[in-house]
């Protein structure tokens, strides 16, 4: 058994980098597991794994150690395949018959178990050297990260935990080395072994915490994909949060295709515009109405959007009638993206109410005004096809009155009102979704009420990720397969779940696209904006979609079922102010009625790590700071005594303090100096009681006598040598108390 354990700890470093490799390898297998079949994947996580334990576990020879491995590994192999019923024992035949069958069936994966084989051996083996685990990790970082950039996959979360193995590997090499080179000191090291984990789970728990509360900072250099594709004067396929392409190297952005949504996408941080405006606000573009099953059908040909001409400052009709308050805010909007052809409209918060310029002056005859939609159409049928560069508009903000509001009833709102456009459902759609809607909402009796039930139940049931497992999708219905099954997804899922889910209980309801506010990143004075104005920059990672839901008489009001994201709003509730601001501030303005907590916009932010690893990084945290107070103490007293003296403490003085502390710790333990006695009565009467404490006793007595009252001056020596005296007490004490 001696032998067994002295193996294992000589062969400890090796045992680690088999640990590293392993968790670096898990990341591809992770990766490959979409593309390998079930047993394909079973097999190499089960070989790795059993020749991994059987190195850690059995520090024999290598040579005996090579053959049980080969054992574990066939029989790895079996279990594997007749756990994916693609090989069983056959009972009535022979042993040769089922051998040569076995044989046969692994001939089409034995490729895969070799190599997880070798790949693990000799990964683990480069582990001599810093620059071969440097260049190691390294490589894989660099493959996921291009991976990650080419392709629909989102390997970060990979990446970090490489990095973590990577630094972990790196720690353990520089304990391999203080151990060859300092056999001494790391043979004393060695009996410490929890104070090393402690320390470096604290260094691991401050480097988490505050990856974790730095603040997001949008990249300003574009991804090398997409700086390739638009080198090459190319544009990159892009979405509106969502995926028409089933995220085959998607990326985000506003897209028009949106009658097949679902999949995934990346994140593209590069600029599309910046907006000087007088208030936050989401910057509304195209609306769609008709429901698909799978996305939403644009019918724009359909009689009722027609369309008319616009005039440079003339106010725009719309077709609803809302007799709440509007607040006025004005909008200076400059293009930066280099493809403009992709954008059939101009964006503005809420509805635009008029258009201001074009290009800086008045011509507006490519433009269209769908009134009955809210939206201004830059016309692609004319000669001129070019996007503006930049533009000028004023927009109606609704006021609205909350309190109001949610006690107005269904036939208050809408009897005899006609909205079929708005309440269209298909004849396929799923009875469990309408179900659903009306179990959420049954505790509600107005369309507000319930409205704000189905937002709350989206953002507190459903995952935000902008790469969904689609493995689980079974239904056609891209809603109901969002509420059932997926049960995870970005904005387009939260939308289109939120308007259908309102329309099965005939609310009328509508999905908007466009984008998030956008990060602010200036404050701009001029002729336009002569009180000021705060700038936004709005990325592609800002394309968004939410839901419009139609209250009679008080107009469209905009909903955000999509968890992370904030609506601006403004509602009665509290005092708002003027929609022009004196101040660079007007985030402060605006109020979400719709979600009662308030949520600061983390879109880009998909990946969350689970409170439990927080709350125990804080916990070792707290507890390595209280050990660092504790075990400094002595010095932490001294510089308070020295600013308190005003100078560094004599030798006299820190016995002095010595022997408080020391008297202080014999009174803790039964040891009290009664008032009417010296100390050197006191120290009398407690040598009777416990004589094996004398001679110790008496020598930080005389040290204490020699320091109080004596004239000669005491040395720092006699200091030094007061706390071991201190020391030796505390052992005693220790030692007669164990007897």
């Amino acid at each position: 058994m001696m032998k067994w354990w002295s193996g294992i700890r000589s062969s400890w470093y090796y045992s680690l980098c088999l640990l590293w490799v392993m968790i670096i390898a898990y990341q591809w297998i992770q990766y490959a597991a979409d593309i390998w079949y079930t047993e394909t994947t079973l097999l190499v996580l089960g070989t790795m794994a059993a020749v991994a334990v059987i190195d850690i576990i059995l520090p024999v020879n290598a040579w005996y150690r090579l053959l049980i491995k080969l054992v574990a590994v066939i029989v790895v192999v079996y279990y594997a395949l007749d756990y994916n019923g693609i090989f069983f024992w056959q009972p009535g035949e022979s042993f040769t018959s089922n051998l040569e069958l076995f044989i046969e069936t692994l001939r089409s994966y034995v490729w895969f178990v070799i190599s997880a084989w070798v790949l693990l051996e000799v990964s683990a083996r480069i582990g001599t050297s810093r620059r071969a685990i440097i260049m190691f990790v390294g490589t894989n970082i660099l493959a996921l990260a291009v991976l990650d950039s080419f392709t629909s996959a989102t390997l970060w979360q990979e990446v970090a935990w490489v990095v973590f193995a990577g630094m972990g590997w790196l720690v353990s090499n520089h304990f391999r080395y203080f151990q060859e080179r300092f056999p001494k000191g790391w043979k004393h090291l060695r009996k410490y072994p929890l104070k090393i984990i402690f320390n470096i789970a604290v260094i691991f728990s401050i480097v988490l915490l505050a990856g974790i509360n730095m603040p997001e900072i949008q990249p300003t250099l574009k991804d090398p994909y997409t700086a390739w594709k638009n080198w090459r004067g190319e544009s990159v396929i892009t979405i509106n949060g969502s995926s028409p392409l089933n995220g085959q190297g998607a990326s985000s952005g506003y897209s028009r295709e949106d009658s097949n949504l679902g999949g995934g996408f990346n994140f593209d941080y590069t600029p599309v515009m910046t907006v000087n405006t007088t208030s936050r606000s989401y910057w509304r573009g195209e609306t769609r109405l008709a429901y698909s099953g799978t996305g939403w059908i644009d019918r724009s040909s359909n009689g009722w959007r027609e369309l008319d001409p616009v005039e440079a400052g003339d106010n725009l009709s719309l077709d609803e009638s809302s007799d709440v308050e509007k607040r006025t805010v004005k909008q200076q909007v400059k293009m930066l993206s280099d493809n403009k052809t992709t954008y059939p409209v101009l964006f503005g918060a809420y509805t635009i109410a008029r258009i201001e310029d074009v290009n800086g002056g008045d011509d507006t005859s490519q433009l269209d005004w769908r009134s009955n939609n809210g939206e201004v159409h830059w016309s692609q049928t004319r000669q001129n096809r070019q996007y503006p560069e930049s533009y000028s508009l004023v927009s109606r903000v609704p006021v609205v009155p909350i309190t109001k509001l949610e006690n107005e009833t269904y036939n208050q709102l809408y009897e005899g009102k006609s909205l079929e456009p708005y309440l269209q459902v298909p004849s396929d759609f799923p009875k469990r979704v309408k179900d659903l809607a009306k179990e959420v909402t049954a505790s509600a009796e107005t369309p507000y009420r319930k409205i704000e039930l189905l937002q709350q139940y989206l953002q507190n049931n459903y995952a935000y990720t902008n790469n969904p497992d689609l493995s689980r999708k079974k239904s056609s219905d891209f809603v109901d397969s969002f509420l059932f099954e997926i049960k995870e997804g970005y904005c387009d899922y939260y939308s289109t779940a939120m308007v259908m889910m309102a329309r099965s209980l005939d609310i009328p309801a509508r999905w908007v696209k466009g984008y998030a506010p956008g990060q602010a990143s200036g404050y701009v004075t001029n002729d336009y904006f002569p009180d000021g104005a705060t700038e936004y920059t709005v990325t592609n990672a800002d394309a968004h979609s939410w839901a419009e839901i139609y209250f009679a008489g008080y107009g469209w009001i905009p909903v955000e079922a999509t968890p992370g994201f904030d609506m601006p709003l403004l509602t009665e509730n509290v005092q708002t102010p003027a929609a022009t601001p004196d101040t660079p501030e007007p985030e402060a303005e605006t109020q979400q009625p719709e979600a009662k907590d308030t949520k600061t916009p983390v879109q880009a932010s998909d990946y969350t790590v689970h409170p439990a690893i927080i709350w125990s990084a804080l916990v070792l945290i707290a507890a390595w700071a209280g050990f660092m107070l504790y075990r400094y103490r002595r010095q932490l007293k001294a510089a308070y005594m020295r600013i308190r003296y005003g100078e560094p403490m004599t030798p006299q003085q820190k016995v002095m303090e010595e022997s408080k502390r020391w008297l202080s710790w014999m009174k803790r333990h039964g040891m009290d100096r009664q008032s009417h006695e010296t100390l050197r009565e006191s120290v009398s009467r407690w040598r009777e009681m416990r004589p094996e404490l004398g001679g110790v006793l008496d020598k930080m007595l005389a040290l204490f006598e020699r320091a109080k009252y004596s004239p000669e001056v005491v040395t720092e020596d006699e200091w030094v040598s007061m706390k071991q005296y201190v020391q030796d007490l505390r052992k005693l004490w220790r030692k007669s108390a164990a007897k």
